[in-house]
């Protein structure tokens, strides 16, 4: 009876169907060890500005001309940063965006420039109001305050269909916008824009009737999803390796079980001359 070598009792790994399976395991193992570093990537660039976005919200309102002038755009590190600022309403010049919904219920932004003296002025979300009773109806807007106002908020960057996710179109009603672009808006006004906006938390003095406040930004889990998918897709590597030994031990489990049989059927067998 041959003894077995460890050549032969391995060489079914060598056959097209296993060939097959030890290609796709050596194809998915880089994957998921990819799939598994981009997650981790997004974990820690959502981390990051989770934990700036947060800061910048908690902090102290600063003079807004400390962070920007008229003319310059907002960068992303002072994205929600506090500010305070001082001016006057011209509403005159005031826009509604569409389809902002809050609160489940369709609305819209009131903008109204804020102008700050020496020509230059910045667009303020004074908040939120309900849609009318129809699509072409007009909602009702308080009217913003009178003289000097002093605006605490939050500074915005500009609005693009990148960063929105807005598709932009023309032919709207007169006042209204899609998106909150003081590059494009600041166009029609006779004074320079910042470039940005401020998410009005609170002024002075209280107007008697004003929109409803835009909420804070829900700043999350800082990308926690995404480690928990990033340790996910690795761990989908030992259980494509386990996987894979597992099959290899069962299919030489099944071979070795059927040798004694084998032995058998071949030692029954009647011998030449008999």
């Amino acid at each position: 009876m041959p003894v077995p070598t460890l050549e032969g009792v391995y060489r079914f790994l060598l056959t097209p169907r296993w060939l097959s399976l030890h290609v796709v395991v050596l194809l998915v193992i880089p994957a998921f060890v990819f799939l598994g570093q981009w997650q981790f990537g997004r974990f820690e660039e959502r981390s990051a500005n989770s934990e700036r976005v947060t800061a910048n919200i908690e902090a102290a309102p600063v003079p807004l001309d400390r962070i920007v002038a008229a003319g310059q755009r907002v960068g992303e590190d002072d994205r929600f940063r506090r500010v305070t600022v001082a001016g006057t309403y011209d509403p005159a010049h005031a826009l509604l965006v569409r389809r902002r919904p809050q609160d489940g219920h369709n609305g819209y932004y009131v903008l109204t420039p804020l102008v700050t003296g020496d020509g230059t002025a910045v667009i303020v979300n004074r908040g939120w109001v309900r849609a009318g009773a129809t699509a072409d109806a007009a909602p009702e807007v308080p009217a913003p305050p009178t003289g000097q106002v002093n605006v605490t908020g939050r500074l915005r960057t500009s609005e693009t269909e990148e960063s929105s996710g807005i598709r932009n179109r023309s032919g709207l009603p007169a006042g209204q916008v899609l998106l909150i672009n003081p590059g494009e808006i600041g166009k029609g006004l006779p004074y320079r824009l910042l470039g940005g906006y401020v998410e009005l938390t609170e002024q002075q003095p209280k107007p008697a009737a004003a929109p409803e406040p835009v909420p804070a930004p829900d700043v999350g889990a800082g990308g926690g999803l995404n480690l928990a998918y990033g340790v996910q897709w690795w761990a989908f590597i030992g259980i494509a390796i386990g996987g894979w030994i597992l099959l290899i031990r069962r299919e030489l489990a099944e071979r070795r079980a059927q040798e004694p049989s084998s032995a058998s059927t071949a030692q029954d067998a009647p011998t030449s001359g008999n």
